[in-house]
Protein backbone atom coordinates (compact mmCIF):
# COMPACT_ATOMS: atom_id res chain seq x y z
CA UNK A 1 0.00 0.00 0.00
CA UNK A 2 2.83 2.38 0.85
CA UNK A 3 4.48 1.66 -2.48
CA UNK A 4 1.24 2.37 -4.31
CA UNK A 5 0.75 5.61 -2.40
CA UNK A 6 4.34 6.66 -3.10
CA UNK A 7 3.88 5.90 -6.77
CA UNK A 8 0.69 7.95 -6.87
CA UNK A 9 2.38 10.89 -5.13
CA UNK A 10 5.36 10.68 -7.48
CA UNK A 11 3.11 10.54 -10.53
CA UNK A 12 1.11 13.53 -9.30
CA UNK A 13 4.29 15.49 -8.61
CA UNK A 14 5.58 14.65 -12.08
CA UNK A 15 2.26 15.73 -13.59
CA UNK A 16 2.32 19.05 -11.75
CA UNK A 17 5.96 19.60 -12.72
CA UNK A 18 5.12 18.92 -16.36
CA UNK A 19 2.20 21.31 -16.26
CA UNK A 20 4.33 24.07 -14.74
CA UNK A 21 6.84 23.57 -17.54
CA UNK A 22 3.97 23.86 -20.00
CA UNK A 23 2.83 27.03 -18.22
CA UNK A 24 6.32 28.52 -18.63
CA UNK A 25 6.11 27.66 -22.32
CA UNK A 26 2.69 29.27 -22.45
CA UNK A 27 4.10 32.44 -20.86
CA UNK A 28 7.12 32.37 -23.20
CA UNK A 29 9.31 32.62 -20.09
CA UNK A 30 12.58 31.71 -21.84
CA UNK A 31 11.97 33.60 -25.09
CA UNK A 32 14.42 36.32 -26.07
CA UNK A 33 13.02 39.76 -26.76
CA UNK A 34 12.80 40.57 -30.47
CA UNK A 35 14.43 43.86 -31.45
CA UNK A 36 13.35 45.99 -34.39
CA UNK A 37 12.97 49.71 -33.92
CA UNK A 38 11.11 52.33 -35.92
CA UNK A 39 11.34 56.09 -36.12
CA UNK A 40 9.12 56.80 -33.08
CA UNK A 41 8.49 59.43 -30.48
CA UNK A 42 6.50 59.37 -27.25
CA UNK A 43 3.00 60.79 -27.41
CA UNK A 44 2.55 63.79 -25.15
CA UNK A 45 0.18 63.52 -22.15
CA UNK A 46 0.21 59.69 -22.14
CA UNK A 47 2.06 58.70 -18.95
CA UNK A 48 0.13 55.72 -17.59
CA UNK A 49 -0.39 53.50 -20.59
CA UNK A 50 -2.72 53.40 -23.56
CA UNK A 51 -4.10 49.90 -23.20
CA UNK A 52 -6.31 50.19 -26.26
CA UNK A 53 -6.36 52.48 -29.29
CA UNK A 54 -8.80 52.63 -32.16
CA UNK A 55 -8.67 54.85 -35.24
CA UNK A 56 -11.54 55.97 -37.44
CA UNK A 57 -11.27 56.20 -41.23
CA UNK A 58 -10.88 59.99 -40.97
CA UNK A 59 -7.79 59.68 -38.74
CA UNK A 60 -9.49 60.40 -35.42
CA UNK A 61 -7.97 58.13 -32.75
CA UNK A 62 -9.30 57.23 -29.29
CA UNK A 63 -7.01 56.02 -26.49
CA UNK A 64 -7.94 54.46 -23.13
CA UNK A 65 -5.40 55.20 -20.38
CA UNK A 66 -4.74 54.49 -16.72
CA UNK A 67 -5.91 50.86 -16.60
CA UNK A 68 -5.58 49.13 -13.24
CA UNK A 69 -5.59 45.38 -13.91
CA UNK A 70 -5.31 42.77 -11.12
CA UNK A 71 -1.85 41.21 -10.88
CA UNK A 72 -0.13 43.94 -12.92
CA UNK A 73 1.57 47.11 -11.67
CA UNK A 74 -0.10 50.49 -11.75
CA UNK A 75 1.71 53.78 -11.22
CA UNK A 76 -1.18 56.20 -10.94
CA UNK A 77 -3.74 56.66 -8.18
CA UNK A 78 -5.92 58.73 -10.49
CA UNK A 79 -8.95 57.37 -12.34
CA UNK A 80 -8.54 56.31 -15.95
CA UNK A 81 -9.13 58.67 -18.85
CA UNK A 82 -10.03 58.70 -22.53
CA UNK A 83 -7.99 60.75 -24.98
CA UNK A 84 -8.62 61.78 -28.57
CA UNK A 85 -5.98 62.39 -31.22
CA UNK A 86 -6.24 63.82 -34.74
CA UNK A 87 -3.71 62.03 -36.92
CA UNK A 88 -4.30 64.46 -39.79
CA UNK A 89 -2.83 67.27 -37.70
CA UNK A 90 0.84 68.08 -38.51
CA UNK A 91 1.77 67.60 -34.85
CA UNK A 92 -0.88 65.30 -33.35
CA UNK A 93 -1.26 65.66 -29.58
CA UNK A 94 -3.65 63.62 -27.41
CA UNK A 95 -6.39 65.71 -25.77
CA UNK A 96 -8.31 64.45 -22.75
CA UNK A 97 -12.00 63.99 -23.50
CA UNK A 98 -14.41 65.58 -21.05
CA UNK A 99 -17.07 63.14 -19.86
CA UNK A 100 -20.56 64.31 -18.99
CA UNK A 101 -23.44 62.35 -17.54
CA UNK A 102 -24.07 60.20 -14.48
CA UNK A 103 -21.01 57.95 -14.72
CA UNK A 104 -18.89 57.81 -11.57
CA UNK A 105 -15.58 59.14 -12.87
CA UNK A 106 -13.78 58.57 -9.57
CA UNK A 107 -13.81 54.82 -10.19
CA UNK A 108 -13.47 54.94 -13.98
CA UNK A 109 -11.08 52.18 -15.06
CA UNK A 110 -11.16 51.90 -18.87
CA UNK A 111 -9.89 48.80 -20.68
CA UNK A 112 -10.81 47.78 -24.25
CA UNK A 113 -12.57 50.29 -26.51
CA UNK A 114 -14.48 50.27 -29.80
CA UNK A 115 -16.22 52.88 -31.95
CA UNK A 116 -19.49 52.59 -33.85
CA UNK A 117 -20.36 55.23 -36.46
CA UNK A 118 -24.04 55.59 -37.35
CA UNK A 119 -24.09 55.88 -41.14
CA UNK A 120 -27.46 57.67 -41.04
CA UNK A 121 -26.02 60.84 -39.48
CA UNK A 122 -22.30 60.05 -38.91
CA UNK A 123 -22.82 60.09 -35.12
CA UNK A 124 -19.90 58.52 -33.26
CA UNK A 125 -20.49 56.20 -30.29
CA UNK A 126 -17.62 55.06 -28.10
CA UNK A 127 -17.92 51.72 -26.26
CA UNK A 128 -15.59 51.30 -23.27
CA UNK A 129 -14.94 48.27 -21.07
CA UNK A 130 -14.91 49.57 -17.50
CA UNK A 131 -13.74 47.87 -14.29
CA UNK A 132 -14.84 50.06 -11.38
CA UNK A 133 -13.84 48.33 -8.14
CA UNK A 134 -12.89 45.22 -10.17
CA UNK A 135 -16.38 44.91 -11.66
CA UNK A 136 -16.96 44.23 -15.34
CA UNK A 137 -19.28 46.46 -17.33
CA UNK A 138 -19.57 48.32 -20.62
CA UNK A 139 -20.11 52.05 -20.98
CA UNK A 140 -21.62 53.65 -24.09
CA UNK A 141 -20.78 57.27 -24.89
CA UNK A 142 -21.79 59.72 -27.61
CA UNK A 143 -19.14 62.04 -29.00
CA UNK A 144 -21.00 65.36 -29.12
CA UNK A 145 -18.13 67.80 -29.62
CA UNK A 146 -14.47 67.56 -30.49
CA UNK A 147 -13.56 67.13 -26.84
CA UNK A 148 -16.73 65.90 -25.10
CA UNK A 149 -18.31 62.51 -24.46
CA UNK A 150 -21.82 62.16 -23.10
CA UNK A 151 -22.41 58.98 -21.12
CA UNK A 152 -25.53 57.24 -22.40
CA UNK A 153 -25.69 53.85 -20.73
CA UNK A 154 -23.99 51.30 -18.48
CA UNK A 155 -24.41 47.64 -19.43
CA UNK A 156 -23.81 44.80 -16.97
CA UNK A 157 -24.81 41.16 -17.37
CA UNK A 158 -23.81 37.81 -15.81
CA UNK A 159 -22.31 36.66 -19.13
CA UNK A 160 -20.15 39.82 -19.22
CA UNK A 161 -18.27 38.80 -16.09
CA UNK A 162 -14.64 39.41 -17.10
CA UNK A 163 -14.71 41.52 -20.23
CA UNK A 164 -11.37 42.38 -21.79
CA UNK A 165 -12.18 43.88 -25.16
CA UNK A 166 -15.22 44.88 -27.17
CA UNK A 167 -16.38 45.22 -30.78
CA UNK A 168 -19.29 47.56 -31.38
CA UNK A 169 -21.61 46.50 -34.23
CA UNK A 170 -24.61 48.74 -33.49
CA UNK A 171 -25.69 51.70 -31.36
CA UNK A 172 -26.29 49.34 -28.41
CA UNK A 173 -24.97 45.99 -29.67
CA UNK A 174 -21.49 44.49 -29.48
CA UNK A 175 -19.31 41.41 -29.15
CA UNK A 176 -17.20 41.14 -26.01
CA UNK A 177 -14.36 38.83 -24.97
CA UNK A 178 -14.04 37.31 -21.50
CA UNK A 179 -10.44 36.69 -20.42
CA UNK A 180 -11.50 34.54 -17.44
CA UNK A 181 -14.17 31.87 -17.12
CA UNK A 182 -14.10 31.73 -13.32
CA UNK A 183 -14.16 34.76 -11.02
CA UNK A 184 -11.60 33.00 -8.81
CA UNK A 185 -7.99 33.58 -9.88
CA UNK A 186 -7.10 30.15 -8.48
CA UNK A 187 -9.67 28.40 -10.66
CA UNK A 188 -8.60 30.45 -13.66
CA UNK A 189 -4.99 29.43 -13.01
CA UNK A 190 -6.09 25.80 -12.93
CA UNK A 191 -7.72 26.10 -16.35
CA UNK A 192 -4.38 27.33 -17.69
CA UNK A 193 -2.38 24.63 -15.92
CA UNK A 194 -4.75 21.95 -17.22
CA UNK A 195 -4.81 23.55 -20.68
CA UNK A 196 -8.60 23.66 -20.62
CA UNK A 197 -9.99 26.41 -22.93
CA UNK A 198 -13.20 27.68 -21.34
CA UNK A 199 -13.32 31.40 -22.12
CA UNK A 200 -15.93 32.88 -24.44
CA UNK A 201 -16.98 35.62 -26.79
CA UNK A 202 -20.39 37.04 -25.88
CA UNK A 203 -22.83 38.82 -28.18
CA UNK A 204 -24.96 41.52 -26.54
CA UNK A 205 -27.95 43.45 -27.84
CA UNK A 206 -31.00 44.87 -26.04
CA UNK A 207 -32.96 41.92 -27.44
CA UNK A 208 -30.60 39.04 -26.56
CA UNK A 209 -27.40 38.12 -24.78
CA UNK A 210 -25.65 34.84 -25.63
CA UNK A 211 -22.32 33.08 -26.05
CA UNK A 212 -21.24 33.54 -29.66
CA UNK A 213 -17.98 31.57 -29.57
CA UNK A 214 -16.00 29.57 -27.02
CA UNK A 215 -12.89 27.44 -26.61
CA UNK A 216 -10.37 30.14 -25.59
CA UNK A 217 -7.77 29.84 -22.86
CA UNK A 218 -8.07 33.61 -22.44
CA UNK A 219 -10.03 35.61 -25.01
CA UNK A 220 -8.55 39.07 -25.46
CA UNK A 221 -8.55 41.46 -28.42
CA UNK A 222 -11.39 41.45 -30.94
CA UNK A 223 -11.91 43.31 -34.20
CA UNK A 224 -13.57 43.14 -37.60
CA UNK A 225 -12.55 43.20 -41.27
CA UNK A 226 -13.17 46.38 -43.31
CA UNK A 227 -16.04 44.69 -45.16
CA UNK A 228 -17.59 43.65 -41.81
CA UNK A 229 -17.69 39.98 -42.89
CA UNK A 230 -15.00 38.50 -40.64
CA UNK A 231 -14.27 38.81 -36.95
CA UNK A 232 -10.84 38.22 -35.41
CA UNK A 233 -10.24 37.20 -31.79
CA UNK A 234 -6.91 36.89 -29.99
CA UNK A 235 -6.45 33.97 -27.63
CA UNK A 236 -3.56 35.60 -25.81
CA UNK A 237 -2.46 32.52 -23.85
CA UNK A 238 -3.12 30.21 -26.79
CA UNK A 239 -0.73 32.29 -28.95
CA UNK A 240 -3.13 32.44 -31.87
CA UNK A 241 -5.74 34.51 -33.69
CA UNK A 242 -9.07 32.84 -34.37
CA UNK A 243 -11.01 33.87 -37.46
CA UNK A 244 -14.82 33.75 -37.68
CA UNK A 245 -17.27 34.48 -40.44
CA UNK A 246 -20.04 36.80 -39.35
CA UNK A 247 -23.38 35.41 -40.46
CA UNK A 248 -27.03 36.38 -40.42
CA UNK A 249 -28.46 37.03 -36.96
CA UNK A 250 -24.97 37.86 -35.63
CA UNK A 251 -23.96 34.21 -35.60
CA UNK A 252 -20.25 33.39 -35.81
CA UNK A 253 -18.87 30.49 -37.86
CA UNK A 254 -15.33 29.40 -37.00
CA UNK A 255 -12.99 29.37 -40.00
CA UNK A 256 -9.40 28.95 -38.81
CA UNK A 257 -6.71 29.65 -36.24
CA UNK A 258 -3.46 31.42 -37.09
CA UNK A 259 -0.51 30.84 -34.77
CA UNK A 260 1.41 34.01 -33.89
CA UNK A 261 4.07 32.75 -31.47
CA UNK A 262 3.57 35.58 -28.99
CA UNK A 263 1.15 36.74 -26.30
CA UNK A 264 -0.90 39.02 -28.52
CA UNK A 265 -3.22 41.43 -26.78
CA UNK A 266 -5.38 43.79 -28.84
CA UNK A 267 -6.15 43.59 -32.55
CA UNK A 268 -6.39 46.52 -34.95
CA UNK A 269 -7.21 46.35 -38.65
CA UNK A 270 -5.91 48.64 -41.39
CA UNK A 271 -9.01 50.26 -42.92
CA UNK A 272 -7.38 50.36 -46.36
CA UNK A 273 -5.56 47.02 -46.70
CA UNK A 274 -7.34 44.82 -44.18
CA UNK A 275 -3.99 43.84 -42.62
CA UNK A 276 -4.07 42.68 -39.00
CA UNK A 277 -1.89 44.56 -36.49
CA UNK A 278 -1.20 43.02 -33.09
CA UNK A 279 0.24 44.52 -29.93
CA UNK A 280 1.98 41.64 -28.14
CA UNK A 281 3.96 40.65 -25.05
CA UNK A 282 7.10 38.72 -26.10
CA UNK A 283 7.71 37.38 -22.57
CA UNK A 284 4.71 37.03 -20.26
CA UNK A 285 6.71 36.04 -17.21
CA UNK A 286 8.57 39.36 -17.20
CA UNK A 287 5.25 41.16 -17.50
CA UNK A 288 3.69 39.39 -14.52
CA UNK A 289 6.74 39.55 -12.25
CA UNK A 290 7.71 43.15 -13.16
CA UNK A 291 11.36 43.74 -12.38
CA UNK A 292 12.53 47.34 -13.12
CA UNK A 293 15.96 45.87 -13.89
CA UNK A 294 14.54 43.36 -16.38
CA UNK A 295 11.49 44.94 -17.97
CA UNK A 296 8.86 43.31 -20.12
CA UNK A 297 9.39 44.18 -23.75
CA UNK A 298 7.10 45.06 -26.62
CA UNK A 299 6.31 43.40 -29.92
CA UNK A 300 4.17 44.40 -32.89
CA UNK A 301 3.18 41.74 -35.42
CA UNK A 302 1.50 42.33 -38.76
CA UNK A 303 -0.48 39.70 -40.66
CA UNK A 304 -1.25 40.11 -44.35
CA UNK A 305 -3.88 38.04 -46.16
CA UNK A 306 -5.05 36.30 -42.99
CA UNK A 307 -7.89 34.61 -44.88
CA UNK A 308 -5.54 32.94 -47.37
CA UNK A 309 -3.98 29.50 -46.99
CA UNK A 310 -0.61 31.10 -46.27
CA UNK A 311 -0.95 34.37 -44.32
CA UNK A 312 2.22 36.50 -44.31
CA UNK A 313 3.40 37.39 -40.81
CA UNK A 314 6.09 39.96 -40.03
CA UNK A 315 7.69 41.64 -37.03
CA UNK A 316 7.12 45.38 -37.40
CA UNK A 317 8.45 46.57 -34.04
CA UNK A 318 10.35 44.92 -31.22
CA UNK A 319 11.88 46.33 -28.05
CA UNK A 320 13.33 44.81 -24.88
CA UNK A 321 11.63 47.33 -22.60
CA UNK A 322 14.15 50.17 -22.85
CA UNK A 323 11.82 52.23 -25.05
CA UNK A 324 8.36 50.78 -24.48
CA UNK A 325 7.22 48.43 -21.72
CA UNK A 326 4.40 45.92 -22.27
CA UNK A 327 2.85 46.84 -25.61
CA UNK A 328 -0.83 45.99 -25.97
CA UNK A 329 -2.00 47.55 -29.23
CA UNK A 330 -0.68 48.77 -32.58
CA UNK A 331 -2.98 50.93 -34.70
CA UNK A 332 -1.93 51.97 -38.25
CA UNK A 333 -3.10 54.93 -40.30
CA UNK A 334 -1.69 56.03 -43.65
CA UNK A 335 1.96 55.29 -42.97
CA UNK A 336 1.80 56.10 -39.27
CA UNK A 337 1.55 53.73 -36.32
CA UNK A 338 0.35 54.24 -32.74
CA UNK A 339 1.66 51.70 -30.22
CA UNK A 340 0.09 51.59 -26.75
CA UNK A 341 1.01 49.83 -23.52
CA UNK A 342 -0.61 48.67 -20.29
CA UNK A 343 0.97 51.06 -17.80
CA UNK A 344 3.89 52.76 -19.56
CA UNK A 345 3.66 55.22 -22.49
CA UNK A 346 2.51 55.31 -26.10
CA UNK A 347 4.53 55.73 -29.29
CA UNK A 348 3.82 57.64 -32.50
CA UNK A 349 5.85 55.99 -35.28
CA UNK A 350 6.60 56.57 -38.93
CA UNK A 351 6.27 53.43 -41.08
CA UNK A 352 7.59 55.03 -44.27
Amino acid sequence: MKKVLAAVVAAFAAFIGYKFLKLNEMMLASREMPVKHLNCQYLKNIEYGAEDITILKDGLAFLSTGLKYPGLPSFSDEPGKIYILDLLHPKPTPVELQIKGELDLNSFNPHGISVYTDEADDSVYLFVVNHPEHKSQVEIFHLVQEDTLVHLKTIAHPLLHSVNDILAVGKESFYATNDHYFASDVLHFLTLILDYPMCEVVYYSPEEVRVAANGFLSANGINISPDKRYIYVSDIVGHDIKVYERQQGEQLRFLKSVAVGSLCDNIEVDHRTGDIWLGCHPNGQKLVKYDPEDLAGSEVIRIKNILSEKPVMSLEYGDDGHVLVASTVAAPFEGKLLIGSIFHKALYCDLK
